[in-house]
């Protein structure tokens, strides 16, 4: 998603809620965010999993020294001890070599998400040892450019609309998913949005 469709997406939202129209002129435009599609995203995806971002930064890079170009192959032909030494938790290098073997196998290939519906494409993902719906959703919003995505299992999103809704409690992912539910089909932008919102709300405390 380019900054030009960001912000038209954005300000179709802001047609439809008062609240975020509010807001919206408030913080202005959050920054686009993209990621490449492909195998490397998915270990970055893993990486990152209850880390902090410096942290996270730090062993990606090992990961990287180590393996030279982030490839199935390349993973396969290390041993798991091989990948610990890079920072990897036990569990983390397993899903990694699970990922690798999916993808050498055929079990999972990363090149066909794009040919399936949203539906599809999560479900492909989260059949992946490692990967949840938030992962899932994740990569179809920033790797994939899919336009209509809300990872309502988000903390942040669910923060952020509390506030935004000013409502008494932080929503559950199913009350979160009905709050915007008339944000489609720029719920990808709109979920941007409540991440720029949220930092900013955050950092004014």
């Amino acid at each position: 998603m380019n900054k030009a469709h960001l912000k038209k997406s954005l300000l179709r939202i802001a047609e439809r809620d008062t609240e975020f129209k509010h807001a919206l002129n408030i913080y202005g435009y959050p920054q686009p965010r993209i990621q490449p599609a492909g195998f490397e995203t998915f270990v970055v995806t893993i990486v990152n999993q209850q880390l902090s971002t410096k942290a996270a930064s730090t062993v990606m890079q090992r990961v990287r020294d180590l393996l030279v170009d982030v490839t199935p192959s390349n993973v396969l032909a290390r041993r798991k001890a091989t990948l610990r030494k890079a920072g990897l938790s036990e569990r983390k290098a397993d899903y990694i070599q699970g990922l690798a073997k999916s993808i050498k196998n055929g079990q999972f290939d990363p090149d066909t998400l794009d040919s399936l519906d949203d539906t599809s494409a999560v479900n492909a993902i989260t059949n992946l040892h490692g990967f949840g719906e938030w992962s899932a959703e994740i990569y179809l919003m920033f790797s994939l450019g899919r336009k209509d995505i809300f990872p309502a299992n988000d903390l942040a999103l669910q923060a952020a609309l509390q506030s935004l809704k000013k409502l008494d409690t932080r929503p559950t992912p199913k009350v979160a998913r009905a709050l915007v539910e008339h944000w489609a089909p720029w719920r990808s932008a709109g979920s941007l949005f409540l991440w720029h919102y949220y930092n900013a709300e955050k950092s004014s405390r």
